[in-house]
């Protein structure tokens, strides 16, 4: 893959799975993998041994990444999910909802790429 529409403090609805229908915001979005990790989304057990950080061991809750196929992108002017176009002005390229027109702008910064 070698791009994503979705970035890092986007505001995302879940389209498919266990989590269909919930919102949350991108805490990273993986570029290579195509993966979006979201904050409370997607929780799983994990099983862990005793450590330093956790003397007793057991079962851990953990968020994992959701494939980015699977989200979309909340417009913030319409408040509802939609597509995302690209628009270049001069020699700046914006990405604008295809619902209502308007630019998204990111709020947290950019994607990491891992």
């Amino acid at each position: 893959m070698a791009s994503l529409k979705i970035k890092k403090g986007d505001k995302i609805v879940v389209l498919s799975g266990k989590d269909k229908g919930k919102t949350g915001i991108v805490e990273r979005a993986f570029v290579k993998t195509g993966k979006v990790l979201i904050t409370g989304l997607n929780i799983v057990k994990k099983h862990t041994k005793a450590n330093k950080d956790n003397p007793a061991g057991g079962l851990v809750e953990i968020s994992r990444p959701l494939t980015a196929s699977k989200v979309q992108v909340i417009c913030p002017s319409c408040n509802k999910p939609a597509r995302i176009s690209y628009l270049q002005k001069g020699k700046t390229k914006e990405r604008v909802c295809k619902r209502c027109g308007k630019a998204i702008h990111v709020t947290k910064g950019s994607p990491d790429e891992k």
